[in-house]
């Protein structure tokens, strides 16, 4: 039998020993939470670096060049809106904008209404965006819901100066063609649209760059129908002369 003295010496060892491996236990936790709370830590500020670095994250497309003759290859500069525009680079500009907006397909409106927003300003995009809204009696969608297809052909462009001098003004003659749908022949009417442009630094984005690269921009576009000369003949035709109305009915 051991004396109560080794008995007293072996349980305090004991407890020692548990408080040991409580204490270590512990230690252990707060280590793991330690580490835990740095690595969310960590992720927390990488994500947070990443945030702040997106805005300065762009693609900025370029054109190589190679010359023909000495085989020289360079980069094209790109175009920051302030440069000068030849007018034939704006007769064109203007010529396809009225073609792609005033024409209708219903398979391609959708396409056509965005490509058509990339070229005008906010206020011009404000005004397209209510002349196209379905609750408009006059949106193209009511118009030719019945399947017609609506083409427009550019006759000739013209540009004016204001008093000032600035250039910012063209007038554009051009004909609407409408193929109402089971019918064979096509409607025509004449148009022409007094339209003020400008150009702007060009869109950042790919999308709207691939249809707009120059930022040509439409500020204001107001068409109204032309009367041609056969029409004003056919009017003519079913008036009697002025002489013959104020002497009346000849016997």
């Amino acid at each position: 039998m051991k004396s109560e003295g080794e008995l007293e010496a072996y349980w305090r060892e004991g407890a020692s020993w548990e408080a040991d491996r409580m204490a270590q236990t512990r230690r252990s936790e707060r280590v793991a939470w330690w580490t835990a709370g740095g690595g969310w830590l960590c992720a927390l500020m990488s994500a947070a670096a990443l945030m702040f670095l997106m805005p300065l994250k762009q693609v900025d497309p370029f054109i190589v060049r190679v010359d023909n003759t000495t085989g020289v290859v360079d980069v094209v500069p790109e175009y920051s809106g302030h440069g000068e525009v030849a007018e034939a680079v704006t007769r064109y500009l203007l010529t396809h904008y009225v073609t792609v907006c005033e024409r209708f397909n219903f398979a391609t409106a959708e396409s056509d209404y965005q490509e058509c927003g990339a070229f005008h300003s906010g206020l011009r995009n404000q005004a397209w965006y209510a002349l196209w809204n379905p609750a408009n009696p006059s949106s193209p969608l009511n118009l030719y819901k019945d399947g017609s297809i609506v083409r427009a052909q550019v006759v000739s462009v013209s540009f004016f100066k204001r008093a000032n001098g600035v250039a910012d003004l063209a007038q554009v003659r051009y004909v609407k063609g409408r193929h109402a749908a089971g019918a064979a022949d096509e409607q025509l009417t004449h148009w022409i649209a007094t339209v003020q442009y400008s150009y702007s630094e060009p869109s950042k984005s790919p999308q709207t760059r691939s249809w707009n690269p120059l930022g040509f921009k439409v500020i204001d576009f107001r068409p109204e129908p032309e009367v041609t000369g056969e029409a004003s003949a056919a009017a003519g035709a079913t008036r009697p002369p002025a002489a013959i109305a104020d002497k009346g009915p000849q016997p």
